[in-house]
């Protein structure tokens, strides 16, 4: 009697996944199709704004990414990059984008100025400092948008109560196992976590490819120069500025990113540095993250409590819930209909995240540009620095 419960017990435990899923369906529906995106369809609320973006090194398709950012459909911008020094392989690029677009206000900045762990916030510090307008877009370098987008980021910051806009990215091209794997997976499990994060506590976050939001609200918590030796710096912008009672809004919007990784160590290592910052950001968040992986409950409960018809029954609907909330969010939602031929990678990735999760436990540091550090007490500490064995 006794093994029975347990078999039922753990059957019971393989199920609660399905859960999570019909709430990722749910949170999805009212965003995507319902009325979960409320930002104003008036796009004529435009500021002058400043497009500020630290820059470390050439990204694949570096002036296309730029240049892309000079062809707004907006009244009066500035682009502003920090990168390291003159010798910047970076350098060229800049400067044939200021020939082709002379016009455009181009700025370059030449290091942070600053002694700070996280030198990528050290020169975001500096570049808000010397902005020139007080609405500002922060951007990664491997970001692609188009003639809209600032427009689009920043017309809900007309309403006083919007302290941010953020948006999500999607790839620019479909690649090979890698990339389309990392497409999957953001369709399939990093998405569907923030929108039911959205439909549950609110927008405390932003996401690092795309935010917007205003000189003014940044400093009310003290600023890039507070976070400066701290990971996850789009995570706590969001976070901060929510905490000051201000509306972080995900808009119905994406831009797209060049991938600028090329094998599965690389992407195992980028998911491995996401999940052992989370772990120290939010360890009991971190730790449920195991009810969000039904695949891996189904196999063990096979093995465990077999019983052919629960594993053929319990199969089918994660497979059913899986296409249909990566239909959703992707292929509906975000407008990527390549996702279709990518379905069959879903439960590769699960596996996957399931072995990166395991490793996030173990994990006493981070691997991140070229560098490695501890976490302690929320803030980086360099083991050993770019450049360093």
């Amino acid at each position: 009697m006794s093994s029975h419960i347990a078999e039922y017990l753990l059957l019971g435990i393989a199920a609660i996944p399905f859960i999570y899923y019909g709430l990722v369906l749910y949170s999805a529906g009212l965003f995507f199709i319902g009325s979960g995106d409320t930002e104003s369809s008036k796009e004529d609320f435009t500021p002058p704004v400043s497009i500020v973006k630290p820059i470390r090194g050439l990204d694949p398709g570096a002036y296309e990414n730029f240049a892309s950012f000079c062809q707004q459909d907006y009244p009066e911008y500035e682009i502003l990059f920090c990168v390291d020094g003159e010798d910047d392989p970076v350098m060229p690029v800049i400067e044939k984008l200021r020939q082709n677009y002379p016009d455009r206000g181009i700025r370059v900045l030449f290091g942070s100025g600053r002694v700070a762990t996280n030198d990528k916030v050290a020169k975001l510090e500096r570049l808000v400092s010397e902005a020139r307008y007080e609405t500002l877009v922060i951007n990664d370098s491997d970001v692609r948008v188009g003639p809209e987008y600032l427009r689009k980021m920043v017309a809900p910051l007309r309403d006083p109560r919007v302290g941010a806009t953020t948006c999500f990215y999607v790839p620019l091209e479909d690649g090979g196992f890698v990339q389309n794997l990392q497409a999957i997976g953001m369709a399939s499990d990093f998405y569907p976590g923030i929108l039911v994060a959205r439909k549950l506590d609110g927008v405390k976050f932003a996401l690092g490819p795309s935010i917007a939001t205003t000189r003014a609200h940044l400093a009310s918590f003290g600023g890039y120069a507070a976070i400066e030796n701290r990971p996850a710096d789009d995570l706590l912008v969001g976070r901060l500025i929510a905490e000051q009672g201000y509306e972080v809004r995900l808009l119905r919007y994406w831009v797209s990113t060049v991938p600028d990784y090329d094998s599965l160590r690389n992407l195992f290592f980028k998911r491995l540095r996401w999940l052992v910052v989370m772990r120290h950001m939010r360890p009991w968040g971190h730790a449920g993250l195991i009810f969000t992986l039904a695949l891996p409950w189904i196999l063990f409960a096979a093995v465990v409590a077999p019983h052919p018809q629960a594993f053929s029954t319990y199969l089918a609907t994660y497979l059913a819930l899986r296409v249909a909330m990566t239909w959703l969010i992707g292929i509906h939602g975000l407008q990527q209909p390549s996702l279709w031929r990518m379905l069959p990678l879903i439960p590769v990735w699960d596996l996957m995240a399931l072995l990166v999760w395991m490793a996030s436990f173990a994990g006493r540091s981070i691997r991140w540009r070229g560098g490695r550090y501890r976490i302690e007490n929320g803030a980086l500490v360099p083991i050993t620095t770019a450049g360093q064995k």
